[in-house]
């Protein structure tokens, strides 16, 4: 009896929720509250799937439904992108029966990376997809080893780990165990032989911290690496991006199955073969995985395209206090051949942490707008002050750079004559802010 009264409880809340948009967590909060077991009552499919890491759980988990749906699979999922127990709980009840029955072929879920040893402490993950570990929020975060450390709390003994074989502090999950599956990139045209990036946070060995060593950089601290001392080294992948060309917009995966890039990103190159090893790993065929993954766009307001009077330009919703995050919206905009202006909204840090703090600006490699391919920058919001002082350390002629406070001036200025393409940069909590301003496409 208490588990149906919990569950009517869950699915009630949940439907008012969606009336007034919102309650995708607080009807799970309220279930836990009533019965703390809950999720340890509930009948759940004999395919759990698990996503988590820095970056790109909510498109990669997108990606695994889309796929899985469209070629016959029944899926549960937490679309809304609420990651925390509480979320999590919201989705499970809501998908189930009364009588405490998960009916879908698969359970596919997105964690926060933080909290996931409390969400699995309840479910047993068959599969779990660990995408990547960034420098992220630092006022939640701390350092990324901090949470490595909770991601590690999380994994049970049983569970086939899927992994970026191309980030080093990932790799570490499957250092010494069997059943493990690889997934990475070969050395790619777009790559480089030195560091670009900002900063370095793969330059020692997670295991026994001597130097690391590096053949390729395909971005960042992401690339071909092995250990100067222990021999800890970049594992060989099961599922491989063989061949990129971002200007055609194509990638080839296990030199067979090639897929049309709706966003010519190598960002999201990682998010699309994650998702593509799942599907394998589930009995999907990789051709029909390929054909469910032409030119997909995400429907999760990531990418969002828009008119701002006679001007077309693309909304890149970036992650505030996650500067790769940033790097990638903007190499997006530089690789725009036609000429393009980019603007850089900065007017919320945190939506949730009021703290005000700004270092993570300092990550992000600016830098790269210092690029024929982009004319005007147009920086604007509350933090714009902050924004123009770390520009003033590029070497960006200061001529092109313009600051509004007022994100509707910004606007205004983009509106006024100039007729490239507009690349707009910023986070969730600013990006309706913009919005406001354009027309969506």
């Amino acid at each position: 009896m208490k588990k149906l009264l919990t569950i009517i409880i869950c699915k009630l809340l949940r439907a008012v929720g969606k009336l007034i948009g919102k309650g995708s967590s607080m009807p799970g909060q309220i279930a836990l509250k009533l019965c703390p077991d809950i999720l340890n009552r509930i009948e759940l499919p004999e395919h759990i799937i698990a996503i988590t890491g820095s970056n790109g759980k909510t498109s990669t988990v997108e990606m695994i439904a889309h796929i899985l749906t469209e070629n016959g699979k029944t899926v549960a999922w937490n679309r809304e992108g609420s990651n925390q127990i509480e979320g999590v709980t919201t989705m499970i009840l809501s998908n189930a029966t009364l009588s405490g029955r998960v009916k879908s072929d698969i359970l596919l879920i997105e964690s926060d990376e933080r909290y996931a040893k409390k969400t699995f402490s309840y479910i047993k993950v068959t599969d779990y997809v660990i995408t990547n570990l960034y420098r992220d929020q630092l006022t939640r975060n701390g350092h990324s080893e901090f949470v490595f450390d909770a991601i590690a709390d999380s994994i049970q003994p049983d569970t086939r780990l899927i992994l970026n074989a191309d980030d080093p502090l990932v790799s570490v999950f499957g250092h010494e165990r069997d059943n493990v599956v690889w997934f990475g990139a070969d050395e790619l045209s777009t790559d480089t032989k030195e560091l670009s990036s900002v900063y370095n946070d793969g330059a020692y060995c997670p295991i026994c911290k001597a130097p690391m060593e590096y053949t390729t950089h395909h971005y960042n601290h992401i690339g071909i690496y092995s250990c100067t001392k222990c021999g800890y080294h970049r594992q060989d992948t099961d599922y491989t991006v063989t061949a990129v060309d971002l200007n055609k917009g194509e990638i080839e995966i296990n030199g067979r199955y090639k897929i049309t890039l709706a966003l010519k990103s190598l960002y999201n190159i990682y998010n699309i073969l994650a998702a593509f090893t799942v599907a394998s790993l589930v009995g999907i065929d990789g051709s029909k995985t390929a054909a469910s993954m032409n030119d997909y766009v995400l429907k999760n307001g990531r990418v969002i395209n828009f008119r701002l009077g006679s001007r077309r330009g693309t909304l890149l919703t970036s992650k505030h206090e996650n500067s790769i995050s940033y790097d990638h919206s903007i190499r997006v905009a530089r690789a725009c051949e036609d000429g393009a202006d980019v603007l850089i909204i900065v007017d919320a840090v945190s939506r949730k942490y009021f703290t005000s703090d700004v270092s993570w600006l300092w990550d992000i490699d600016f830098e790269m707008l210092d690029d024929p391919n982009i004319h005007e920058i147009i920086l604007a919001g509350a933090y714009v002050n902050d924004l123009a002082v770390r520009f003033s350390y590029t070497d960006i002629p200061g001529d092109k750079i313009h600051l509004f406070e007022d994100i509707s001036e910004a606007a205004g200025y983009l509106n006024s004559g100039r007729s490239e393409y507009i690349y707009a940069i910023t986070c969730f909590s600013d990006k309706d802010k913009f919005l406001s301003e354009v027309e969506v496409r």
